[in-house]
């Protein structure tokens, strides 16, 4: 049976302490360049090297050396010059040169960036860059931050080129970029849908690798980080990347601008994990060169400890290497407005000296503590691939996570499960799905409480929604890699036939699958987390790995056929009718006897009407319940709904409760066996007996 506990603080994050102070301490302060007084001052850690000079370009020949300056050696590592050279738009780099042995890279004739540069400037070649000093500086007028309280949020993850390419109504000149997404058609399709954040695939300054260049590819997601400070300029307007890295950043500033005038809020999947350096060998743009030893995770050899998969892993335990990601975050969370972050494989920057996950990672309290993260969301996926680094379930208060968990067993009871049952039966009952609608109590801790989960059915890597219900393989030839990238695993069915058919049988399954899902995911207790495309039922023609794919298989199409316009149509109806119902949202666990202020309080009754026994949970023949959740809000109207589940494709007849004290009616919200949602609210009487579909959900408010 779902657990019921109490939470006592709510998403509740540790105060700062007063004498805490961030990795490095002072030492570590102002990284970067710093402009005063008509001169700059540029400051840079490698404990290793024993030279740094700074060298200064042309503005449009940046082959053109046009002078350089020595930096001097201070305490901590820490290498400074101040000098007139560096003014607003000052192309330059770093030479950097140090020993050679185990651990260490250093050569003095590579042209290196700055890892705290604001901007970039790309010359002719692959690795021509060069960091550009810029002014910050940005009218935000009366624009503030939402702040979108935890329990009303409703996260869009969607790809700032993907979201606009195609949009009929954005300017063919706004399209993929950072004024696309500000542009008012996306803010008006935001609003009706009911998003109140937007999630980000990573816009942090990033590169292809190599081997997709060879390939004639590219590499769309992002996760692959050049500079953590700097905008990716190929997102913004044609217009502004002439005038240069002051108009990108000017142009990203101007969307979280309006954004927010219009109450969404802002989130960035950033990439600190590793870096665009790769594997020994790879590209060297700065961390490598600047200070490897410092800066990466490695054995006494020198070989990198890579524990995402991609070549290298940021060493997060050495101070400057901990600094760097919190440098960047307050500067993303202060200067660009940004309202939250969720973290791509978090596990790796919370590993310790000894390459550990530890919730008390110096990173992740220092995180905690700033007393401007501290009021962002705070997004982690719970894991890497290094040894221990599944950690869902294992942050610490004040964080979030991706619930894979969640994510596994609503495809596996809508999808795997009735595939298993066509050709045997139900392979388990409806307990650990119950145990997940009602807020993954067996996950979270008290303290944490319901919220601490990100509830997703889908998300930017593996099948599309359509594409979970509609294919049983994966199929990424078109990757490049002989279909052997992407996850083998995916808990999806195909009903009947791979790929497109006709057979509207298998069609119209296809269609009530996916309104299963889409409604467990948003009525269940937590915040839900939506894949941009997923509400009309977008198509990767079965790729479930389609980083390298900038194509028109991933861009949203904006031409939507009917049933697409129903299937938006039930989304916008549930997150509708999400936020008019806060028995479906609660912050905190519910006890038994208890009055705890914000959490609902859990019914749960069989098809009869009769209160579900213990041993019918775990018992496959045992599909089918009706979850009632009452709420006990401190700010909202009392508030109770009846959920009826159906986890098989038999219809069944089900008793509507009565029982359930000062209920006198239930009436009817959302259906999932309806092609359209109905605006017709029936209402029934307790003890009235209702048909249900089979393989359904169906929603009524108690009253």
């Amino acid at each position: 049976m779902p657990e019921t506990r109490e939470l006592t603080a709510p998403g509740a994050t540790e105060l700062a302490t007063p004498e805490r102070t961030p990795p490095g301490g002072a030492e570590l302060d102002d990284l970067g360049v710093r402009l005063h007084d008509g001169v700059g001052t540029l400051r840079v850690w490698s404990q290793n090297a024993s030279s740094v000079e700074l060298v200064v370009f042309d503005e449009t020949d940046l082959d053109w050396v046009t002078d350089q300056a020595d930096l001097e050696r201070l305490p901590g590592g820490v290498w400074e010059v101040t000098t007139e050279l560096l003014q607003p738009g000052t192309r330059y780099a770093l030479r950097v040169g140090g020993p050679h042995g185990p651990g260490n890279t250093f050569n003095p004739e590579t042209l290196l960036l700055d890892p705290y540069a604001r901007g970039l400037a790309q010359g002719d070649g692959y690795e021509e860059w060069r960091s550009v000093v810029i002014v910050d500086g940005f009218d935000w007028g009366e624009s503030r931050k939402p702040r979108v309280p935890l329990d009303r949020t409703v996260i869009y993850e969607g790809h700032l080129k993907g979201l606009t390419k195609r949009h009929p109504d954005v300017p063919p000149a706004l399209h993929g970029t950072y004024a696309g997404l500000a542009h008012p058609a996306m803010i008006a399709y935001l609003h009706e849908l009911g998003i109140t954040s937007v999630e980000l695939l990573p816009i942090h300054a990033f590169v292809s690798e190599p081997r997709l260049l060879e390939r004639g590819l590219s590499n769309y997601w992002g996760y692959n980080t050049l500079n953590f400070f700097a905008p990716h300029a190929a997102y913004a307007t044609e217009k502004a990347r002439n005038e240069g890295p002051e108009a990108v950043l000017a142009e990203f500033k101007g969307m979280v601008r309006l954004l927010h005038e219009a109450g969404l809020e802002i989130i960035l999947d950033v990439v600190y994990n590793h870096t665009a350096e790769e594997g020994l060998g790879g590209p060297r743009w700065n961390l490598r060169g600047i200070d490897n030893a410092g800066y990466y995770r490695q054995d006494a050899s020198g070989a990198y400890i890579d524990t995402t998969g991609v070549g290298n892993t940021l060493n997060t335990s050495t101070p400057a290497g901990a600094r760097l990601v919190l440098d960047s975050l307050r500067y993303w969370a202060e200067e660009m407005q940004i309202d939250g972050f969720r973290f791509d494989l978090a596990t790796a920057i919370a590993r310790d000296g000894t390459h550990t996950y530890t919730p008390e990672h110096p990173l992740l309290t220092a995180i905690a503590d700033d007393p401007v993260l501290k009021e962002t969301k705070l997004i982690a996926e719970p894991w890497d691939v290094g040894l221990g680094g599944w950690q869902t379930g294992n942050f610490p208060s004040g964080w979030h996570e991706w619930n894979d968990r969640y994510r596994d067993r609503v495809r596996n009871f809508w999808l795997s499960d009735i595939d298993y049952a066509r050709r045997a039966s139900a392979p388990v009952g409806i307990g650990g799905f119950a145990t997940r609608l009602a807020g993954s109590s067996n996950t979270f801790s008290e303290q944490r409480g319901p919220l601490a989960s990100i509830n997703f059915v889908t998300a930017h890597d593996g099948f599309t929604m359509h594409d979970l219900v509609a294919y049983d393989v994966k199929h990424n030839e078109a990757n490049g890699e002989h279909n052997r990238d992407g996850a083998d695993m995916n808990r999806s069915f195909n009903h009947g036939i791979e790929g497109p058919t006709d057979d509207q049988a298998i069609l119209a399954a296809r269609r009530k699958a996916m309104r299963n899902l889409l409604g467990t995911l948003l009525l269940s207790a937590g915040i839900p987390m939506l894949t941009a495309g997923d509400e009309v039922g977008r198509t990767q023609r079965g790729n479930n790995n389609a980083y390298a794919q900038d194509t028109a298989m991933t861009w949203l199409s904006w031409d939507a056929e009917p049933w697409q316009e129903d299937l938006r149509a039930h989304v916008t109806r549930l997150i509708a009718l999400r936020a008019a119902n806060p028995a479906l949202r609660p912050s905190r666990y519910a006890r038994l006897g208890e009055h705890i202020p914000n959490a609902s309080v859990m019914d749960w009754f069989g098809p009869n009407g009769e209160t579900m026994e213990s041993e019918q949970w775990a018992d496959p023949s045992h599909r089918t319940l009706q979850y009632v959740a009452a709420s006990t809000p401190d700010t909202e109207a009392f508030n109770r709904i009846l959920l009826i589940v159906h986890g098989t494709e038999a219809p069944i007849d089900v008793r509507l409760p009565d029982e359930l004290e000062g209920a006198t009616r239930f009436v009817s919200l959302w259906s999932s066996a309806e092609e359209r949602p109905s605006a017709e609210e029936e209402v029934f009487a307790p003890g009235d007996v209702l048909p249900i579909p089979g393989t359904s959900m169906r929603l009524f408010r108690v009253e």
